[in-house]
């Protein structure tokens, strides 16, 4: 229970994320299956029934993991409130958060029945189950704990889900029934609509999520100086560029409509990494739920003049402080000369899951400043390395690029928890009850093996495998956690200084894997042009690296 407790901030984001995804697929995939699938069943011909019967089981499936998503969080929440308010069972079932997760599991029990076992369901009770669990959905966010404007914020919160769902959620049946479609009349239908259903999608989004932004962030100060506004900003990103992305995907649809002929295959791949950059905003969504909104931070906010200055280049540290000089080895070598004078047993400095937060001192910061200055030289490495690859210099040395990051991971994994084995006092299975060191150690693994699966697609067997996927994906994925990153620094402007530079590095990695998925998946001219970005964002990364400073 301790070890739960202790998890619960960060399994809570990493659940509610994956609980946005299974939402939005579900009900994106009822939503096709309205507005798409059926009313175009017939005109489709023989693949009509096909598409119909795939979008249900996209639909029905994505609600089931919707139901245990949403049974886990009731668990989690419920578990961690008994541990540690002493409530009953009977009360943590009775409160809002578990009445609205029972709400939603009831509904996305329904939309799996429905779904399953009554193809013919009319489309009016369909739709009703999908604003049944949108308001359920809804009572779990920010908007239903408002004193003020609470009516208004729970509206835009809903089309805000809505949004969600009918366009990145409704995309997963949109690339199946391009792929059962043969001809460029059905791409043309099929791609015709859906663009209008995101049309739809997108304007809901952007209404709600200005009207969200100007009541939860409030003025400029509130959207540079809190955590809250940063993840807008992040999101804000993301949303740009998914906007891209689908306004060339509509002009590839209005092309159809001349020329039946026009291949689609950038439309599939467009429409994939729509898919994973959708996903990752879901996780920078589930993210700001765990923080307060921006209007609410009237105090430790950062200042324009705390960022610039902290931002400011200055030369790399690459001198590392003596370990013994950390605030946790001298705090435990004085506990143990004290213990030694009293004949006791050595109390431990640091107790991993204690609530308290570990010491630090200046050497602490030159430690974690010179971890980041080195890491970017790695990272810099391999972006030249992959960069000449790209320009066919010295292939025999640059294809070997990829060897870099087990260097780098071997790196995290001695220096980015001095307090811990092998370098500190704690063991290795101690250590996780940290949930920064679980979060530092899923990076290290999330390197060595994106690592090692590129390198054999460098050097061959793997070139031509869908091995050759796991680079792109690992590194999106690295993006996506980095988002829900978090570090345990008592000062609130510190913690927020040190996200500023955190964000630019997960979206730049979200960048990093999806151009390089293009890269392997476009035909030409679009993978040569993909296959230069990602190796800019590891130089690009390696700078933000370079510059990282904490003071």
């Amino acid at each position: 229970m301790a070890l739960l407790i202790d998890l619960f901030g960060y399994l809570s984001v990493i659940l509610h994320g994956l609980t946005i995804v299974a939402q939005s697929m579900a009900l994106g995939g009822i939503l096709f299956l309205i507005f798409l699938a059926r009313p175009f069943a017939d005109a489709l011909g023989t693949v009509g029934d096909d598409i119909l019967r795939r979008t249900r089981r996209i639909a029905g499936w994505a609600a089931v993991a919707l139901i245990v998503c949403e049974a886990a969080t009731i668990a989690l929440q419920g578990a961690v409130l008994i541990g540690t308010v002493d409530l009953s069972f009977a009360d943590v079932m009775s409160a809002d958060f578990a009445i609205a997760g029972q709400i939603k599991i009831l509904a996305a029990a329904l939309l799996v029945v429905l779904a399953f076992g009554f193809p013919n369901t009319p489309r009016p009770v369909l739709a009703g189950v999908v604003l049944l669990e949108l308001a359920a959905a809804t009572l779990t966010t920010h908007a239903n704990a408002r004193l003020e404007d609470r009516v208004p914020l729970l509206i835009v919160e809903g089309l805000h889900q809505l949004g969600a769902a009918i366009w990145i959620g409704g995309i997963p049946s949109f690339i199946m029934a391009l792929g059962r479609c043969h001809d460029g009349m059905a791409w043309r239908k099929v791609g015709k609509r859906f663009s209008q259903m995101s049309t739809v999608g997108v304007a809901c989004i952007l209404v709600s999520g200005a009207t969200m932004t100007y009541l939860y962030v409030g003025d400029l100060p509130g959207f540079y100086g809190t955590a809250y506004g940063v993840m807008v900003g992040a999101k804000m990103a993301m949303f740009a560029g998914l906007l891209c992305l689908g306004a060339m995907n509509y002009l590839l649809v209005e092309r159809l409509r001349t020329n039946p002929a026009t291949p689609i295959t950038r439309l599939k791949r467009f429409a994939e990494v729509e898919i994973g950059i959708g996903f990752t905003l879901f996780f920078a969504a589930a993210s700001l739920t765990s923080v307060a909104p921006a209007i609410d931070l009237s105090t430790d906010r950062v200042t324009w003049n705390e960022i610039v200055e902290r931002n400011t280049p200055q030369m790399p540290v690459l001198t590392s402080p003596d370990h013994a000089a950390l605030a946790l080895p001298a705090l435990q070598q004085k506990l143990d000369q004290e213990a030694e004078a009293q004949k006791k047993n050595p109390p431990p400095a640091f107790v991993p899951g204690s609530g308290d937060l570990p010491p630090r001192n200046l050497d602490d910061i030159r430690w974690s400043e010179y971890n980041h200055h080195w890491a970017g030289l790695f990272v810099l490495l391999m972006g030249v390395l992959a960069l000449a690859n790209q320009a066919k210099l010295a292939r025999p040395v640059t294809k070997h690029w990829p060897l870099v990051l087990l260097g780098l991971a071997v790196f995290l994994f001695l220096r980015s928890d001095p307090e811990v084995w092998p370098l500190g006092e704690e063991g290795f299975w101690e250590s996780f009850r940290d949930v920064e060191v679980v979060q530092h150690r899923m990076f290290v693994a999330l390197t060595v093996i994106f690592g090692l699966f590129e390198w054999r697609v460098r050097v061959g067997g793997l070139a031509k495998t869908k091995a050759a996927l796991v680079f792109p994906i690992m590194t999106a994925l690295g993006g996506a956690l980095l988002l829900t990153h978090q570090h345990a620094i008592a000062n609130v402007k510190d913690q927020l200084l040190i996200e500023l530079t955190h964000t630019p590095l997960a979206l730049a990695s979200v960048a990093l894997g999806w151009s390089r998925w293009l890269e392997i998946r476009l035909d030409p001219p679009g993978n040569k042009i993909a296959g230069w970005i990602w190796p800019a964002c590891f130089i690009f990364i390696g700078f933000l690296l370079l510059s990282y400073r904490e003071i």
